[in-house]
C-alpha cells in the first residue's frame, strides 16, 4: 500500500479544508480505471443475467446510471473539481461462480487534474443501481472491493494497483 504523502493537499496551512489550486498544472491526457462488485443470491443474479427482472435491464441502466455519476463527481464530492470528461465506460461481468456482478469504469479527460474520483464514482453509482432495481428480491445484497485499478496522467505520473480487492480471493 502506498504511503500518505506528508502533506494533504485538500487543507491549508492553518489546517481548513480548501479547493486544491490547479489553475498552474498542465493540461494532459489523465485515465483512471475502478472496480467493485455486489453479491447477491443466486436467484438474483439469474435475474440479472437473463434480463428478466421485474425493472427491466439492471445492467442496462447501471451502466447509464454510472456513467451520469462520473459526470455529477464534483455534484457530490465537497472539493472535487468539475471536470470536462472526454469518455467514460461501464463495464460488467456476470460471475455466476461467485453470485456477484463485477463493474469496470473507465474515465477520461484532458485537463488540469485527474479522473480517479470520476471513476470510482461511476463504480458506486453503478452498483448502487443494482442493489435499488434488485433490492425487492434481495435485501442482503452486498457492494465490496471498490478500489482504483490505475491512473495515467498528470504530474504524479501512473499507479496501478498490486493487488485489485486489496487481496481478497474470488
Amino acid at each position: 500500500m502506498t504511503q500518505p504523502s506528508e502533506v494533504l493537499t485538500h487543507f491549508d496551512a492553518q489546517g481548513q479544508a480548501h479547493m486544491v489550486d490547479v489553475g498552474d498544472k498542465t493540461a494532459t491526457r489523465r485515465i483512471a480505471v475502478a472496480t467493485g462488485r455486489i453479491e447477491m443470491l443466486r436467484a438474483t443474479l439469474a435475474l440479472i443475467a437473463s434480463g428478466t427482472a421485474k425493472k427491466g435491464d439492471v445492467l442496462g441502466i447501471a451502466r447509464i446510471a454510472g456513467i451520469q455519476g462520473a459526470k455529477k463527481t464534483s455534484d457530490l464530492i465537497p472539493l472535487c473539481h468539475p471536470i470536462g470528461l472526454t469518455r467514460v465506460a461501464v463495464e460488467f461481468e456476470v460471475l455466476h461462480e461467485h453470485n456477484a456482478v463485477t463493474c469496470t469504469a473507465t474515465a477520461e479527460t484532458v485537463g488540469q487534474t485527474g479522473v480517479e474520483m470520476e471513476a470510482l464514482t461511476a463504480v458506486q453509482v453503478a452498483l448502487l443501481t443494482i442493489y435499488d432495481m434488485c433490492k425487492a428480491v434481495d435485501r442482503g445484497m452486498t457492494i465490496n472491493g471498490v478500489t482504483l485499478l490505475e491512473k495515467h496522467g498528470g504530474k504524479s505520473g501512473s499507479f496501478v494497483a498490486a493487488k485489485p480487492f486489496s487481496g481478497q480471493v474470488f
